[in-house]
């Protein structure tokens, strides 16, 4: 399988969209079934400096993968980003999120000089789970009830990655 990441760009919108809706990937997030492209183009549309978007996409142009870094635009917090990650349903556990992660870890610390790198996940998201800490992230915290998914209150694990 070739494929290449890059920085996302405007005509990623559809498949960013239809990504996002995926089964296998819909459950993972934070999404609802109902985000349209329009809403995508309008998002990618009103990124700022501090948002970092990348996916991976196949030679044919299909966004197998969309990754996030936002750098917190407190001044007594910008050595703090926020990271997000998806990836398509037929392309999990194939390395395409280690090589999403590991760019955005690249631009942290080797460009933004971010010291902490933090994220949620499904506390039953046991792959997700397992990929951010082989790449150092560690839980810090269970956050009980926080979200709605399939009709029923979910937890999700706080876990930051420290880098002195």
């Amino acid at each position: 399988m070739n494929y290449t990441i890059r920085p996302t760009e405007p005509g990623d919108a559809a498949g960013t969209a239809a990504l996002r809706r995926m089964p296998g990937v819909l459950e993972t997030t934070l999404g609802l079934s109902s985000y349209r492209t329009a809403d995508s183009n309008a998002f990618l549309a009103n990124l700022g400096p501090n948002d970092h978007h990348f996916v991976a996409v196949l030679d044919d142009g299909t966004v197998i993968g969309v990754a996030c870094l936002q750098v917190f635009g407190n001044p007594r917090m910008r050595h703090v980003g926020s990271v997000a990650l998806m990836v398509h349903a037929d392309y999990q556990n194939m390395g395409v999120g280690s090589a999403l992660l590991k760019t955005l870890l690249d631009l942290a610390d080797n460009w933004l000089m971010l010291v902490r790198v933090e994220l949620t996940v499904f506390a039953d998201n046991e792959r997700a789970i397992h990929l951010y800490e082989k790449l150092g992230f560690e839980k810090e915290g269970l956050k009980r009830m926080t979200t709605v998914r399939d009709g029923k209150y979910a937890d999700e694990y706080m876990m930051a990655r420290l880098r002195p």
